[in-house]
C-alpha cells in the first residue's frame, strides 16, 4: 500500500492521499499555523502542508526581509492550476516578500525537448503576460532564464559534489535509462532555489517556495544539499541548543585541521571564539564552548531561538569563506482537478481550462465537466450531490468565488439536493466568464509591463 503514495515532478499520475503524503514525506500540516491576513487558499485548506514556513512568517512579523521563489516550465499553455501558484506568490509579495521567478528553459530542453528559443517565447508571451495580468508587481519581481544566469549553473555544479546517483535514484526514481541531462536538471533547480540568498541577489534571508505536492522531491533534495554545505549545525540539546562544527574538505584548514590531520589548537580556538561572539551578539551570555568536543552549548536558548542562531552562524560562515546557505521553506497545495476529475494537465487540452481560453470554449468545457450530482433529478433531490468531487464546485472554491459564506451555502445546498448539478455548472460558468473576461482585459492593460519583469 505504501508504494501507492507516489509523487513525481514529471509525472501525470499522482497520489492525492494528502494525509499519507504528509506522514510519508515528513511534511508539517498547516493545521494550527497562525496566518495573518490568510488568502482564499489558506482559508479553504487548499494549502495543506509546509516545511519550515515559521521561518518566513517570523521574518515577516519581525520586519526582516524574506524572499519568494517559483519557477515555470516553458513547455505549454498556462492553465488555472498555474494561476494558483501565482496567487500564492502574489500573497507573499503583498506580505513584503521579494519575488524571483526562474524560467526552467534548461530543464524543458532536457525533459521536454523544447529549444531555448521556443522556451523564451512561451515564457514571455504565455506566462509572464499572465503574471502581469494576475497582479504581480513588476517592480518587485525578477524573472530570469536558467540558461542565462551562470551563477545558477555554477551553484548547481558545486552542490552536485554533495550528492550521488544513489540519492537521486532514491528521490526521483531514476534508473540506468535516464538521460544525464534529466539527472542534471534537479541540481540546476537546486541552484535556482538557493541562489537568491547570495549577496548579489538579495543576501541571506529565508526563501519560501510555494509548490504543488508533486514538486516536493526538488525541495527535499535542495534542503538536504543546503544542510550538507553548512559549517555549523544547530540542534536541540538536553538543555537549550547545541552548535556542532562540521569539518569538511573545503573548510578543514580554516577550522584548524592541517593536511597531516593534526589540529592546530590556536586556529581552532579562534574559530570557537568567533562562534561565541556571534551568539553573544544575540544577547546570550550562558555560552559553554568546548573546542575539544567540537561543540558550543547555549543552555538558556529554546527551540524558537534556533532560527536566529542559525542565521547568525550562517553569516559567520560567509565571513569565513563558506557558502552559508539556509535550507528553503516551502508550502504545498492540493492539485487542481481537470474537467474529468483527474489532475489538470496542459497535455490534455480538452479537459483543462487555460487562461487564454475564450468564453465559449470555457463554457463548453465546464458543461462537460465531471459532476458530483446523481443520475436523475429525482435521485439528486433525494440523496443530494457531492461537492468534493464536483468539478464546477471545486473551480469556484479554488479560483472563482471569493465569498466564503456563499461557498458554504452552495456546498450545503448541493449536499441537500436543493441545488442541481446543472445549476452548479451554471454558477461556475457565470463566475468563470467574469474571471476570464477580466483577465483578458488586464492582459491588454499590462502588456507594456512584460519587459520590466526581466530587468
Amino acid at each position: 500500500m505504501d508504494d501507492e503514495v507516489r509523487i513525481d515532478p514529471w509525472g501525470s499520475s499522482q497520489s492525492t492521499d494528502y494525509s499519507r503524503i504528509i506522514e510519508k514525506f515528513g511534511l508539517s500540516s498547516m493545521d494550527g499555523v497562525a496566518i495573518d491576513s490568510p488568502s482564499r487558499l489558506h482559508r479553504r485548506g487548499v494549502i495543506f502542508a509546509h516545511r519550515d514556513l515559521d521561518t518566513v512568517l517570523d521574518a515577516k512579523r519581525s520586519g526582516n526581509p524574506f524572499g519568494v521563489l517559483t519557477g515555470l516550465m516553458p513547455s505549454g499553455m498556462m492553465h488555472l492550476g498555474h494561476s494558483m501558484v501565482i496567487d500564492q506568490v502574489k500573497w507573499f509579495q503583498e506580505q513584503g516578500g521579494d519575488v524571483t521567478i526562474a524560467v526552467a528553459d534548461l530543464e524543458s530542453t532536457a525533459t521536454r525537448g523544447i529549444s531555448l528559443a521556443q522556451g523564451r517565447e512561451i515564457a514571455t508571451q504565455e506566462y509572464v503576460a499572465n503574471y502581469a495580468a494576475l497582479g504581480l508587481d513588476a517592480e518587485k519581481t525578477n524573472v530570469y532564464f536558467q540558461s542565462e544566469r551562470n551563477v545558477v549553473q555554477k551553484l548547481g555544479f558545486q552542490l552536485g559534489k554533495r550528492t550521488n546517483l544513489s540519492e537521486l535514484e532514491a528521490i526521483y526514481g531514476f534508473d540506468g535509462s535516464t538521460n544525464l541531462a534529466h539527472v542534471q536538471a534537479p541540481l540546476v533547480q537546486a541552484g535556482d532555489i538557493l541562489h537568491p540568498q547570495l549577496d548579489d541577489y538579495g543576501g541571506l534571508r529565508p526563501i519560501v517556495v510555494p509548490v504543488g505536492i508533486d514538486q516536493d522531491p526538488h525541495l527535499r533534495l535542495t534542503r538536504g544539499l543546503a544542510a550538507k554545505t553548512n559549517w555549523f549545525n544547530v540542534n536541540d540539546a538536553k538543555m537549550g541548543l547545541q552548535v556542532g562544527v562540521s569539518v569538511q574538505e573545503e573548510n578543514a584548514q580554516i577550522m584548524g585541521v592541517e593536511s597531516s590531520g593534526r589540529v592546530n589548537k590556536e586556529t581552532q580556538k579562534e574559530v570557537f571564539s568567533k562562534i561565541v561572539e556571534s551568539i553573544q551578539s544575540l544577547g546570550f551570555s550562558d555560552i559553554i564552548s568546548n573546542p575539544k568536543h567540537g561543540t558550543v552549548n547555549i543552555p538558556s536558548a529554546t527551540s524558537r531561538d534556533k532560527r536566529t542562531v542559525k542565521i547568525a552562524l550562517l553569516e559567520l560562515e560567509r565571513k569565513m569563506g563558506g557558502m552559508g546557505l539556509l535550507a528553503p521553506s516551502s508550502t504545498y497545495h492540493r492539485f487542481a482537478v481537470g474537467m474529468t476529475g483527474d489532475k489538470m494537465s496542459s497535455s490534455k487540452p480538452k479537459t483543462t481550462l487555460f487562461l487564454n481560453d475564450d468564453i465559449v470554449t470555457a463554457e463548453k468545457k465546464i458543461k462537460k465537466s465531471f459532476s458530483g450530482g446523481q443520475a436523475t433529478i429525482e435521485e439528486h433531490r433525494r440523496i443530494g450531490g457531492d461537492p468534493d468531487i464536483d468539478v464546477a464546485y471545486q473551480y469556484m472554491m479554488y479560483f472563482f468565488e471569493e465569498d466564503d459564506k456563499f461557498l458554504e451555502e452552495i456546498n450545503q445546498g448541493y449536499r441537500a439536493g436543493k441545488i442541481l448539478a446543472g445549476e452548479m455548472k451554471q454558477m461556475c460558468i457565470e463566475r468563470a466568464t467574469e474571471w476570464l473576461s477580466n483577465l483578458a482585459e488586464k492582459r491588454d492593460e499590462t502588456a507594456h509591463l512584460i519587459e520590466k519583469f526581466f530587468e
